[in-house]
């Protein structure tokens, strides 16, 4: 049954991966919500804007002449006039009837600025494992927050509320794609903003099998030492990048990501703010975990 939902937009950033992407479509065009879905065509080389056009008239499509990373997402989050911005990777679609509970949560919570949902992972639907650690998160859950507290997401399973979205600036432009949700997620927590998980809320991952898993690591060690010296204090940050060194694996790809994390010092040093106190009390409840995380890994 049709109802449509006035209160939603989907934003989808895509690259190169147009099967992914036309099976994603699919789905979110089915939904029974109507959300009005943007495409965000971060300089494909293949035949991406044609086939969107082709097969998906209603669909709007931006096509870029560059690849903007995460931050393509801005782009269309500025073309918005809903309350409420949900995102989705050109391998992810939301599941039926969650853009209307996820909303309707954003609704009669003020302080809520994102809910990111449950992600089941391939067709035989398991549970990510970043979703199992969300539910046994340490963050002290403030009275009447629904779910389980956050200071991070993941951005292809999370609704946002919009205007929180633009004051905190969005997606940073240097982070490209892989962990480029933490600092945006500690920059809204850091404004006063609540994060949460729900599991009653679902996310469907098909995992694309196009994707560099090298290079997606070696952005992922690069945005991690980034993320941490952009807003950890000095000590906190260091300690962290030691006990992150520790754990890395000794190759190529590893040596590739550290080189770009030291690439970016100067920006770094240039941009660095520090967040709250509060922001860093939660990153040090949540440090065991995630340096112990089976999910957070960082092999390829």
């Amino acid at each position: 049954m049709t109802h449509v939902d006035a209160r939603v937009s989907i934003v989808v950033i895509t690259r190169d991966r147009v099967g992914d992407l036309l099976k994603a479509l699919t789905h979110l065009s089915a939904l029974a919500e109507r959300p009005r879905i943007l495409v965000v065509d971060n300089g494909s080389r293949d035949a991406t804007a044609a086939q969107v056009r082709t097969h998906f008239p209603d669909v709007e499509l931006i096509a870029l002449d560059e690849n903007l990373g995460a931050a393509a997402r801005n782009v269309a989050v500025a073309r918005i006039t809903t309350p409420y911005v949900a995102f989705a990777d050109d391998d992810s679609w939301w599941a039926p009837g969650s853009l209307t509970r996820a909303a309707d949560l954003l609704d009669s919570h003020p302080d809520l600025a994102l809910v990111n949902a449950h992600i089941l992972v391939g067709p035989d639907e398991r549970d990510d494992p970043i979703c199992l650690e969300m539910a046994e998160s340490p963050l002290p859950s403030p009275p009447g927050q629904p779910g389980h507290p956050l200071l991070s997401f993941i951005a292809c399973a999370a609704m946002i509320r919009r205007d929180a979205f633009e004051a905190a600036g969005g997606f940073h432009p240097r982070l490209s794609v892989g962990g480029e949700e933490e600092i945006l997620g500690h920059d809204l927590v850091g404004a006063g903003w609540q994060l949460s998980y729900v599991p009653e809320v679902v996310v469907h991952h098909h995992a694309s099998v196009s994707r560099d898993a090298h290079e997606r690591r070696a952005t992922g060690i690069r945005n991690t030492l980034w993320t941490t010296w952009l807003r950890r204090p000095a000590r906190p940050a260091f300690v962290r990048t030691v006990r992150l060194l520790r754990r890395l694996p000794r190759d190529r790809v590893t040596a590739r990501g550290l080189g770009q994390g030291l690439a970016g010092a100067p920006w770094v040093l240039r941009e660095r703010k520090v967040s709250p106190r509060h922001v860093e009390a939660g990153r040090r409840l949540l440090e065991d975990q995630q340096l112990n995380s089976k999910a957070r890994r960082y092999v390829s």
